[in-house]
């Protein structure tokens, strides 16, 4: 058995809520590292500020967490920026970007009151996206499906969870 509450959690469901932010951000930075090491393919996973500060990641390093962070937060703008065919601009639900050394996704979390001391943070709560990297043979149909459930186990720490319109599914 871990010292780690959530750890403990033998159902593999989201760990209690704590009511503490410090809890909550610990919560929260399990499930993100067990979400890295239990999905096939992903290497890397960052919480990010959407104004592009790294909250929490899966034990990457910190330097490069910062640059990404700072990178994805200006794909995720973009994204939320362009009009569509119906003239209105709607949040993406998901960006994938494929490279030659990786598949990045990008996707919103939510508004987390779990990062009181964050720089960011407007009236006690902080707009979030995930960052994930998975290798080039992922299969992305499931690790787009899992950071879904990813971010709907994040949702008993938010604030604010990412709402899913009546028939549409977590992309």
């Amino acid at each position: 058995m871990s010292t780690h509450p959530a750890m403990n959690n033998v159902t593999g469901d989201a760990p209690a809520t704590e009511t503490t932010a410090s809890g909550q951000r610990d919560n929260m930075a399990w499930l993100l590292r067990q979400f890295a090491s239990d999905t096939t393919g992903v290497t890397h996973a960052v919480l990010l500020s959407r104004d592009g500060l790294r909250l929490l990641d899966s034990e990457v390093d910190k330097d490069w967490a910062d640059e990404l962070s700072a990178a994805i937060s200006g794909v995720a703008s973009l994204a939320a920026n362009i009009t569509g065919p119906t003239h209105k601009k709607r949040p993406a639900r998901q960006v994938v970007i494929e490279r030659d050394d990786c598949l990045i996704f990008v996707q919103s979390s939510g508004r987390s009151a779990a990062f009181e001391g964050h720089p960011g943070n407007e009236r006690g709560v902080v707009d979030t996206v995930l960052a994930v990297i998975a290798t080039m043979d992922a299969d992305a149909g499931t690790v787009g499906f899992e950071m879904g459930r990813l971010v709907q186990k994040f949702a008993p720490y938010m604030q604010i969870p990412v709402r899913v319109g009546t028939g549409d599914e977590v992309r």
